[in-house]
């Protein structure tokens, strides 16, 4: 018979690890990941929600036409959406020892999605589009990255994705809607 493997680490020297290294915050000797290349990452991400915001707050501002209200307020509802993503991450930067990048000069050029105002109702849900589909792909990648080498920020990009492929649902319907036939082959 195998003996028992212990679950955790002998308490008297977990209590012993935890006292060590204090200015390291949550970081502990065991996270796996490689700090400064998560919040550079991170960083990414958090410029990619903020340009999300900002686009989206753009078109419902801009968004005119008879049938304007109802994607209107679509829009408003992902801004939201889009800014507590941000601060979940710059939160998770904070934790991981680093300081959330909100320079607003250097956004654009650390987004994966794109500033586009759009010329008109459509162009806007198509830009929306775009940008969902660009954040969802990129998204599943940082899953993959981070696997179990840091799995709170896995976990908490996870919980982005999902709300992100909602989002491209969301904007895929309202462009039928629109156009009268889908953009994306079933």
């Amino acid at each position: 018979m195998t003996p028992k493997k212990p679950f955790l680490t002998d308490v008297k020297n977990l209590r012993a690890k935890a006292r060590k290294s204090l200015d390291k915050g949550a970081v502990t000797d065991n996270y796996q990941g490689n700090v400064e290349q998560v919040i550079e990452i991170l960083q990414s991400v958090l410029a990619t929600e903020l340009v999300c915001v900002l686009r989206y707050t753009m078109h419902y501002v801009t968004a005119t036409g008879i049938s304007s209200d109802g994607v209107k307020a679509e829009f408003a509802e992902h801004a939201a959406e889009e800014q507590e993503h941000a601060m979940l991450v710059a939160e998770r930067i904070n934790q991981l020892g680093g300081k959330p990048d909100f320079n607003p000069d250097s956004l654009t050029a650390r987004s994966a999605s794109q500033y586009s105002e759009g010329k008109n109702l459509v162009d806007m849900i198509r830009e929306n589009l775009v940008a969902e589909r660009i954040a969802v792909e990129h998204y599943r990648e940082l899953i993959r990255f981070f696997a179990d080498h840091d799995p709170t920020t896995r976990v908490m990009i996870e919980k982005i994705l999902e709300k992100e492929e909602e989002h491209a649902n969301d904007m895929h319907d309202l462009l039928i809607a629109h156009e009268g036939m889908p953009m994306l082959k079933s």
